[in-house]
Formats: structure tokens, sequence, C-alpha cells
């Protein structure tokens, strides 16, 4: 059987393909718990700096979850699964400390918009669609939709896109801010190594840091300001601090390591 997940690493960059082109990708148990396990072996590899994530073929990036399994789930099989796959995928991307770049490929609808939306960057082919489809089945967006699609396109447009169960083409989705660039299809994983290359020049030990900054400032309860305070003086006791002020002073590029 071939592999849920397939794996590349080069330059520095982990390429994480979803294989499941015959269900355009759907994202299912395994499917989850196979992403979560190449996720997690990514962030602990030294030799990995960013991570990009698309899916195989040319028609989805993620197409949604995998409805059969769970169209006949109780009211409490429902909220383990969102739960589940919240705490095991989408949490996960967000909060790990190596940056994630969604390479949106053509169709991310439903939990394929809300993997898109977990990840840190999300560039995305011109033949793109995007949205939320749930309602048109009688359910909700259970993977963080409602509240990440709201904080990247605010609450007006967010409303609209849930209660409509429309699509947002690739255009209207760069408008919106909820995907950072649109290029052509044969562009897209080139564009993102591009920006997997910029941030790679910077200091990883900086870049962890400001994930947890960004993201502090979405947590309830939690004062950003006061994390990224807390933070930055942190980063006065790094090596990569020490490099990278000594490369300023002298004229040269920084040599980060981590």
């Amino acid at each position: 059987m071939e592999a849920l997940i397939l794996t590349e690493i080069r330059n520095q960059i982990a390429f994480l393909t979803i294989n499941r082109p015959q269900q355009l990708n759907a994202l299912n148990k395994d499917t989850i718990a196979a992403l979560h396990a190449a996720l997690a072996a990514a962030d602990t590899d030294p030799n990995v700096g960013v991570i990009i994530l698309t899916g195989s073929g040319e028609k989805a990036f993620v197409a949604g979850a995998d409805i059969k399994e769970f169209a006949d789930f109780s009211i409490a099989e429902g909220g383990a699964l969102a739960q589940t796959g919240q705490q095991t995928l989408f949490d996960f991307i967000e909060q790990l400390g190596t940056p994630v770049i969604a390479a949106v490929n053509g169709f991310a609808l439903g939990g394929g918009l809300e993997l898109a939306m977990a990840a840190h960057i999300r560039i995305a082919s011109s033949n793109a669609r995007m949205g939320l489809p749930e309602t048109s089945l009688g359910v909700i967006p259970g993977y963080g939709g409602t509240q990440r699609l709201a904080q990247l396109v605010g609450r007006g447009k967010a409303n609209e896109i849930i209660f409509t169960a429309g699509m947002l083409k690739a255009d209207e989705a760069l408008q919106w801010g909820l995907v950072n660039a649109v290029v052509e299809q044969a562009d897209l994983l080139a564009s993102c190594e591009a920006m997997a290359q910029k941030i790679l020049s910077n200091s990883p030990m900086a870049i962890a840091a400001a994930i947890r900054c960004v993201n502090a400032g979405f947590a309830s309860g939690v004062n950003g300001y006061e994390v990224e305070i807390e933070e930055f003086g942190k980063s006065f006791g790094t090596k990569d601090f020490k490099e990278g002020t000594t490369a300023f002073l002298e004229k040269r590029k920084p040599n980060f390591r981590g």
C-alpha cells in the first residue's frame, strides 16, 4: 500500500504531500495520524528549517474530510472526532516551532481549508477554490474553521462563507487575506520554495519565538504583549542573537545554527 504522506527533504525544506489523489486527498483518521507523525518528524529533524505541505495530483490540496467515516456518528463521537482532530493535527501545526507553508493547489474545502488555515503561511495556485461547505451537510466546521477563518478574513466575511457554504476563487481569497499570494499552478511549489529560502536565511530560534508570540495574541486569557516581552528577553541568551548581531557589526551574512 502506498504511503498516505510522501516526505522529501532537500535544501533544509521538508516537502510533505498528502497522497490520496483518488479521494482528492480527503482527510480520514489514518491520514490525520500519518500527517501528525510526518510533521512531528520534520519538526525535530535538525536538517529541516521549513515545511511545505501540499496535496498530490492537480485537482485538490485536500477536498475535505472523509464523510463516509463519520456519517453515522453519535453526538459524543462527533465531539470526540473534532477534539482529537484539533489536538492531533490542526492545533499541532499552528503551534509547531518550524514554519509550515501550505501550497494550496486546486480544491481546499472543509477540513482541507481548515488544514491550510492552521499553517503559518498559505500560497495558492490560480485554480484554487476554497470554502467551508459543512452547513450544506447539516454540520459546522469542526477542525477550527469557525475560529481561524474569522481571524483571517474578519467576522462578517467568515459568516458569509460559512452560512452560504460557498467557494472563494484564489483571487478573492487573496483580496480577503485568506492566502498570502496566488501564483500559476506550474509555479506553486517553486514559489513556496522561494519563500522558504527567505525564511531559512533567518534565525530558527527567533522564528520559533515569533510563532509563539503571534499565536499568543489569539489565545484566550493570554497577554500577547507580555509573551513578546518574555520571548524578546530570552532571545538575548541565544547563540543566534550573538551570531546575528556580530555578523551585522562585521558587515557579513549571519550563519545561524539554531
